[in-house]
């Protein structure tokens, strides 16, 4: 090939290959729908495992499989709040142990709070 028949190409951009001759995988059309009324197929291989959901190429929402078993729901944990944590390390008579404690002394003045500097500004 001569210099000039490649000019103007983008090289590695394009394939200047053909498919002729080439036996596909067999294939399988699978229809989806989305909550926006939707409904697209997609091409599968026979041997590929075929998701329950896929992303509409109209909206990208979620689409679920039209005749097909929904997604099955993934096993969470509930989420763990300040007092779970508190609970995990100390038990209750602990707790009521050192509040009891912390009580006592600011009862008695021993714990010195300072005093942010904007909130002693007198008014102008």
């Amino acid at each position: 090939m001569s210099e000039r028949a490649l000019r103007g190409t983008r090289l590695g951009a394009t394939s200047y290959e053909t498919d002729r001759g080439i036996d596909l995988a067999p294939r399988q059309t699978v229809e989806y729908a989305c909550q926006n009324g939707h409904q697209f197929e997609m091409p599968f291989s026979m041997e590929a495992e075929i998701p329950p959901e896929w992303e509409c190429r109209a909206c990208g929402a979620q689409a679920l499989l039209v005749d097909g078993e929904g997604p099955e729901e993934k096993k969470t944990k509930p989420a763990r709040t300040h007092w779970d944590m508190l609970m995990e390390r100390r038990t209750r008579e602990e707790l009521e142990e050192v509040l009891a404690e912390r009580l006592a002394v600011l009862r008695s003045g021993g714990m010195n709070i300072a005093v942010h500097p904007r909130d002693n500004r007198k008014s102008a």
